[in-house]
Order: C-alpha cells, then structure tokens, then sequence
C-alpha cells in the first residue's frame, strides 16, 4: 500500500495536517471561535439613542474595521455599542453582524425609543422584552389583510436572566422616576400613527400583553434566529423607551427622556446580562 503525497512540477503548502497511516494531530488549543472581545453588544439607531447610552454607560468613540463603535468597561463588564446606518428591520440585522464578527458578544442589547400600544403603559416607561412579535407577515384578500405574525424568544438562560431582574426589581419595577415592564413587542416596517389601526387590533388580539411597537426587533431577532448553530452568540433583550403612543398626535417631545430612560434601564439590567 502507498500512501503520501504526490507532486509535479509545483508547490505543496501542508499546514497543520498529518499524513500517512494512522496520522494524528494534536492543535496546540486553538479554536475556531472567534476572541471575545466585548461581553455586552448594544446597538441603537438614532443618535439621541446612541448619545443617552454613550453618557449613561461612559462609553468613548473607537474604529474598527472601519466602522464607529463606542466601547467601555461598566462594573468590570466590557460594553460595544454601534448605530445602525438607517432605522428599520434590514439595516439592523447588518449592525447585528458586524457586532458579533468584531466583538463576539455573548449577548446584545437592542436599545433606544418605541410607541406604546397599551393603557397600562406611559410615556418616559420603559419596556424589556424577550419577545418579539413580527406583524408585517400578511395576506392581501378581497375581505381585507389577514395578518399572519411570527414570534421569537430570546434564549432560555437570556429570559431566566432578566426575570431574576423582576424578581429582584419588582414589576413593573420602580427606576429613577419611571416604570420598567416586562413584555412582548410588536415590530414591522409600519410607521404606526393610528392608535385604533388594524395592526394594533392584530397585535392585541394576538398577545393583549404587547404593550409597545417598533421597527427593528423583528430583523434584530431574526438574525439570532438564522444563525442558531452559531453558539457563539447566546441571546438578545430588547429595551425600549416609550416616546409616543403610536398615534396621530405623535410628536418629538418625549425622544429624547424615552432613550435616556432606556439606557439607565440598559444600565440597571448589565449584571444580569454577564453569562460567560
């Protein structure tokens, strides 16, 4: 029997192989995954979303892979926060991936302002979910829209993580002036400005739970989902701040109090969120 390698007229590289019968290789503890450079990924969309999380955590601007991130070290747990470049389901899941293939967080947070849907909720709350329902799935008939939404979890340990919170916070939990609820949201590329439309009728219909809508969680989750055999990255939470109450009468007031409030809520929850 022969057995080798054979060659004509160029070059063999052989990198960390064995040849021959009965061959082994040992590797000298590398792994395939990559370094974890950030225990906490945060992503934002707007940049009064991005300021409020810069100043509550005391982030500072970096580069990386010539992309604006803002980093910095909270109580020992290492943070990296990037915006999106546009609001929305498609631009988030990119923001996601870049994320995950420079910093390898185990967990990220999608933070920022949201719409209230529900009576139980006001404006300057804050809603924390682990679940999120996607209302834009839809079927066009001669009778109207019949809404088909599809919803995801945040991992087992992520959901056991932020019920701890309530647990230790209470429900809704009392913060600095405002209330923190535990919730489903609901999300779509729909700009809401009706509080009676048919997609908040859909949503409550389907979970009267859902207290707040927005327009990223939905890619943001999706994202997890599509790469679940990646073990890499262990879950997400969503925290948002409520700024309106997805009506006509919409206005720009509460942005900026609704971000803050996400960000020290983002805060209060970090040492939850250390699963490594």
């Amino acid at each position: 029997m022969n057995s080798g390698i054979a060659n004509h007229g160029g070059t063999v590289n052989v990198n960390h192989s064995a040849v021959g019968p009965n061959a082994t290789y040992h590797a000298s503890g590398r792994s395939s995954r990559p370094e974890r450079l950030a225990a906490l990924g945060i992503i934002t969309m707007k940049p009064l979303e991005t300021q409020a999380v810069r100043d509550e955590l005391g982030l500072v601007p970096t580069r990386a892979a010539g992309l604006h991130f803002h980093e910095g070290t909270v109580d020992g747990m290492r943070v990296a926060a990037l915006q999106t470049l546009a609001q929305g389901n498609r631009s988030v899941i990119m923001a996601c991936q870049n994320l995950q293939r420079i910093f390898n967080p185990p967990v990220i947070v999608l933070t920022g302002i949201a719409g209230g849907i529900h009576k139980d909720v006001e404006l300057d709350d804050v809603v924390i979910a682990t679940s999120v329902i996607y209302y834009d799935l839809r079927k066009l008939t001669p009778d109207g829209t019949r809404h088909r939404s599809d919803e995801k979890p945040s991992a087992a340990h992520v959901v056991n993580a932020v019920n701890h919170f309530f647990v230790d916070k209470g429900e809704p939990a009392a913060i600095s002036g405002f209330r923190v609820h535990g919730s489903p949201i609901g999300s779509g590329e729909a700009v809401i400005a009706e509080e009676e439309s048919e997609i908040v009728r859909h949503l409550q219909a389907y979970n009267d739970k859902v207290l707040a809508v927005d327009m990223e969680a939905g890619g943001f989750t999706q994202a997890f989902y599509e790469q679940a055999g990646d073990h890499t990255a262990q879950g997400w939470v969503v925290v948002r701040g409520i700024s309106d109450h997805a009506g006509a009468d919409r206005h720009y007031g509460h942005h900026e109090p609704a971000a803050r409030n996400a960000a020290v809520a983002v805060r209060k929850l970090m040492p939850y969120l250390q699963l490594d």
